[in-house]
């Protein structure tokens, strides 16, 4: 593949893309779409398989309980599925879930047995993924109130990398300052006011980027490293990072934050996972698919 060929998407446009796919690849296959301009596909658990999982992977899922409880995880966009009080849906069932590929690839059996896959992770062969991994950072004591235990979740923990996936999100949320600085050590990791923030003239100041700012103290905090995992297509997602990054004040705690890309790791994993990706995302293997800008 050549890199220079990747169209570079918004949020929006890849949404579109991918809801074409899933359409395409639902013919035959229990599913539902939500209403609007760009129509979600929803797939459904049918005879021990489920149309938006790779069997191998989704049989995996299955018989280990931890990973199955994901399955539950609720659907927040119910509200634009039509009969949507007829059963509960799912978030794991969207064919544009960041959690489904992130599944999809990593649940699949013996893919954390490749050495080229964990060579790019810089993480053990073998290593069990965890996903919803709860750092439980201490948030101190700020302006009178009492300290608190952050129960927010990263999507995956492999041994001590953190990654946070992502897919059609728009960006990484944003969080009061207030919440931001409560965090320990928050101005030891990083140039503050080199952090990006919305807000001001009036408005509350909020925190751009959250999760990553999150991602990179929980790594800290335990120790380990923090990796971003989006699409090479999504641009606007990578310079997001690349802020965040700048803004961390020690080469040693930017030598433990990586960008990868799915195109990457389409290129590391077993045929049946990166032939899935292809036809479901769009996803072609690619060494070096994160240049491509």
């Amino acid at each position: 593949m050549n890199d220079v060929s990747l169209r570079l998407m918004s949020a929006g446009v890849l949404r579109s893309e991918l809801s074409f796919r899933a359409l395409r690849m639902a013919r035959g296959v229990p599913h539902e779409a939500t209403y609007g301009g760009t129509p979600s596909v929803l797939f459904q658990a049918s005879e021990g398989g489920h149309g938006n999982f790779l069997a191998g992977s989704y049989r995996a899922i299955v018989e280990r309980p931890e990973w199955a409880a994901r399955l539950g995880k609720a659907y927040c966009a119910d509200a634009h599925v039509p009969r949507r009080w007829d059963r509960r849906r799912a978030e794991l069932d969207c064919a544009n879930s960041s959690d489904a590929l992130l599944m999809n690839v990593f649940c699949y059996p013996g893919v954390m047995e490749g050495w080229a896959l964990c060579a790019l992770l810089r993480v053990e062969r073998g290593v069990v993924p965890e996903f919803g991994y709860k750092p439980r950072i201490e948030l101190g004591a700020w302006r009178g109130k009492k300290p608190l235990v952050d129960r927010t979740e990263v999507d995956m923990r492999l041994g001590s990398l953190l990654v946070e996936a992502k897919l059609t999100e728009t960006g990484f949320q944003t969080a009061p300052a207030e919440r931001v600085l409560r965090y320990p050590g928050v101005d030891e990791v990083f140039c503050v006011e080199e952090l990006p923030v919305t807000g001001g003239d009036g408005r509350p100041v909020m925190f751009a980027s959250y999760q990553l700012i999150r991602g990179v103290i929980a790594a800290r905090a335990c120790g380990g490293s923090f990796a971003l995992l989006c699409d090479a297509r999504r641009v606007d997602l990578i310079e997001r990072w690349f802020r965040v990054m700048r803004a961390v004040r020690s080469c040693e705690m930017r030598s433990r934050l990586a960008l990868v890309t799915w195109q990457e790791i389409a290129a590391v994993v077993p045929a049946a996972v990166a032939g899935f990706l292809e036809e479901k995302y769009g996803i072609k293997g690619s060494e070096s698919a994160c240049c491509a800008r």
